[in-house]
């Protein structure tokens, strides 16, 4: 059975998607974030050092609140606006992260909700 799961403490979901599913096979799966505030729905100010540090926060306050940790994050999909901006994502992404290395793609898309200059996703797994 698959759960969806919400938690307040993260942006609602802008479409016809849960924020994550829970299977009974302590999987968490976590929809796309983006760098929206959770208190007023709209985009972080700033460039992509800021948009990037929101989104991760976004997915990782799901993980957590989820009853999830940091480390059950088996795979983490980045979709970035533009790769020159790679490596200033990559850095902040290591900082959030720290010792734990889930699988990863990191993919540069046209076009990403909002306009926005990133958007993650993860799966975790117990």
């Amino acid at each position: 059975m698959n759960l969806p799961f919400h938690t307040t403490n993260a942006p609602d979901a802008i479409g016809p998607y849960s924020q994550a599913v829970m299977t009974t096979g302590n999987m968490l799966f976590v929809s796309g974030q983006i760098p929206l505030v959770p208190a007023t729905m709209q985009i972080v100010e700033g460039g992509v050092e800021e948009q990037t540090a929101r989104a991760i926060t976004n997915m990782l306050t799901i993980v957590e609140d989820a009853g999830f940790t940091k480390q059950t994050i088996a795979k983490v999909t980045i979709y970035i606006k533009n790769m020159d901006d790679f490596a200033t994502i990559n850095g902040i992404y290591a900082d959030f992260m720290g010792e734990h290395r889930p699988a990863r793609a990191v993919v540069e898309v046209a076009r990403l909700p909002k306009d926005v200059l990133i958007e993650l996703d993860c799966i975790c797994a117990k």
